[in-house]
């Protein structure tokens, strides 16, 4: 007896425990039964119904045309400006018998480089001294002839060489004179042979091929160059195929690896018009005002040029969605309806993307949560 309520209670017992679960998932198919699609696909358009949860995740705006440049980037060097060079040549031949500045030295306009003993600075000298005689000379002669011919014991011939003389000899004076000045001689009397070489302008010593005692036997040899760095040029090697882009005037930003972060600016003032033949780049310099010094000739660069472009669309790269070999976006045809829409891009531009295809102006699309829709 007691056997078959034991047996009689567990039956009981396994029945209630049936009709719970039964109830449970009979409530749960209800619900879900209940509970709208994510989202529904249907004749290539993507519906997100009312009350899909998706309604919070999805955020759709307007895309907008803009006309922004487009930066192009090269590597660049850093440059002396030639218009701010001058190479110290020596006036005549000699030897270097002192030497007042050193490489990398800062000079003044007039300030003494070096002094040259020259034989040739003193034949000059010597020149002059000897033109003078001879034009003093001919003055005394032609002043004679001028006296006996007043006094009609002379022929009009003889006051006219004399004349001539004199004025030969004054020719000559002053061509020697000049030549004395232009090789730096001054406008005393005797002959002088150490030879003083000035800074023709102010700057640094960037260039240095004498040292004292060294015989400077070329004239046309530069003893040092002197460069003016208030400005320089900062030079860009750009290929043959962007070119076409660039024009003088300009803008151009200049980073270089000694200056972490820091930008100059500076504005295009010459594009070469010959490609260089072993590279097919073209040089283009960029002018920058370098008042503190820290931009050094031969230091390495990269400029961003900024390249005018037509007026485009621009779309935040969070709504671009790789379909195959495609980049697509979704687009609201209707509220809370959308479609797949290919595009095809441009340059990426501080977080936007230009668009070249599929979209204008006003569109709707989705620029955050579209990954959930791309199935």
């Amino acid at each position: 007896m007691l056997h078959l309520v034991k047996t009689h209670g567990w039956r009981l017992e396994i029945a209630i425990v049936l009709a719970l679960s039964l109830a449970a998932c009979s409530h749960a198919g209800n619900e879900a039964a209940d509970q709208p699609p994510a989202f529904t696909v249907e004749n290539g358009l993507i519906k997100v119904p009312q009350g899909s949860p998706l309604r919070n995740e999805l955020v759709v705006q307007p895309v907008q045309s803009h006309q922004l440049p487009h930066a192009l980037v090269f590597p660049a060097n850093v440059e002396a400006d030639p218009t701010h060079t001058a190479n110290v040549l020596p006036p005549l031949t000699g030897k270097v018998t002192e030497l007042k500045v050193g490489l990398g030295d800062h000079v003044s306009k007039g300030q003494l480089l070096a002094v040259i003993d020259s034989g040739d600075l003193a034949q000059a000298y010597a020149d002059v001294e000897k033109a003078r005689d001879a034009m003093d000379l001919a003055k005394k002669t032609l002043d004679r002839a001028r006296a006996v011919k007043a006094a009609g014991g002379n022929a009009a011939k003889d006051l006219e060489a004399a004349q001539s003389g004199y004025n030969q000899a004054v020719a000559e004076f002053n061509r020697a004179q000049m030549r004395l000045t232009a090789v730096g001689g001054g406008q005393g009397s005797g002959a002088q042979r150490p030879m003083q070489i000035t800074a023709p302008t102010s700057g640094y010593v960037t260039a240095l091929s004498v040292s004292p005692g060294t015989y400077v036997n070329d004239a046309t040899a530069a003893m040092m160059t002197i460069s003016n760095l208030q400005s320089v040029w900062i030079t860009a090697n750009v290929p043959e195929s962007d070119v076409g882009h660039i024009a003088k005037g300009e803008h151009v930003d200049a980073e270089l690896s000694a200056y972490p972060g820091q930008v100059f600016h500076g504005v295009v003032s010459f594009v070469n018009p010959v490609l260089q033949p072993d590279t097919r780049r073209d040089l283009v310099r960029a002018l920058f005002v370098n008042t503190d010094g820290k931009l050094m000739p031969n230091m390495y660069a990269n400029v961003s040029i900024d390249v005018p472009q037509p007026a485009q669309v621009f779309v935040p790269e969070s709504a671009l969605l790789m379909n195959n070999d495609n980049t697509s976006v979704f687009v609201e045809v209707s509220p809370w309806t959308f479609q797949r829409r290919t595009v095809d891009l441009s340059y990426d531009e501080s977080g936007d993307t230009r668009v070249l295809k599929g979209l204008k102006a006003g569109d709707r699309v989705i620029v955050r949560g579209g990954v959930l829709l791309n199935d």
